[in-house]
């Protein structure tokens, strides 16, 4: 009598490696940073539908939305006082803070387009046009949240968008309209996220 060998591990929610008191998605193949701590009780359920779509969310929500909206902050409000304006900053102060901006605007737009792009299933022109991947990422999350009017959510963040690049620099409160379309959209992705993986339910009692 001979016993064969365990076959891999499948995907799914198991108790982190680490030791700490939480479950951590294994995707077949490495660990995930994917988290949730340990509840009360453990009910059984499908694990996610698309474990990239849910690693693409999560790496949105942990740093592409304060990425491109910080950077849209940052670009716009030092465009609105670049040295010749009424209210301009030291040459090299503005150099540097749009550098910055341009940096953070190109690493939340990559991580806007690997999420339209898990969301939409393929790739489009849209997933690389910054700012525009924002608002048809933030319409698929409402559709898939199974929420009323996407247009309405659309129309809502752009039109906040444009009055903030249009008007900063003669209405400096405005810049508060980047922060706020930032935490919608965390809001919201960060439920799609929990929708998607239901709760913990372990494939097997003990980790790969």
């Amino acid at each position: 009598m001979s016993l064969s060998s365990p076959g891999p591990v499948p995907p799914g929610w198991y108790p982190d490696p680490s030791g700490q008191r939480q479950w951590r998605v294994w995707t077949g193949a490495t660990w995930s940073e994917l988290t949730r701590p340990y509840g009360e009780s453990v009910v059984a359920a499908p694990f996610v539908e698309s474990l990239s779509l849910v690693n693409a969310l999560h790496w949105l929500i942990r740093y592409g939305i304060v990425a491109l909206f910080s950077g849209l902050g940052l670009v716009v409000s030092v465009l609105a006082h670049w040295p010749g304006t009424n209210q301009p900053t030291p040459l090299w102060f503005a150099e540097t803070a749009i550098d910055a901006g341009i940096a953070l605007l190109i690493i939340g737009s990559v991580l806007y387009g690997l999420a339209l792009r898990e969301l939409d299933g393929r790739w489009t022109f849209l997933a690389f046009v910054p700012g525009l991947n924002a608002l048809v990422v933030a319409a698929l999350v409402t559709q898939r949240l199974n929420r009323r009017s996407p247009a309405l959510r659309i129309v809502t963040q752009g039109a906040l968008l444009v009055l903030f690049i249009a008007d900063a620099h003669s209405q400096p409160w405005l810049c508060v309209a980047p922060g706020i379309v930032a935490l919608d959209q965390m809001q919201w992705t960060a439920s799609l996220v929990e929708q998607l993986c239901g709760p913990a339910s372990p494939a097997t009692p003990t980790a790969p």
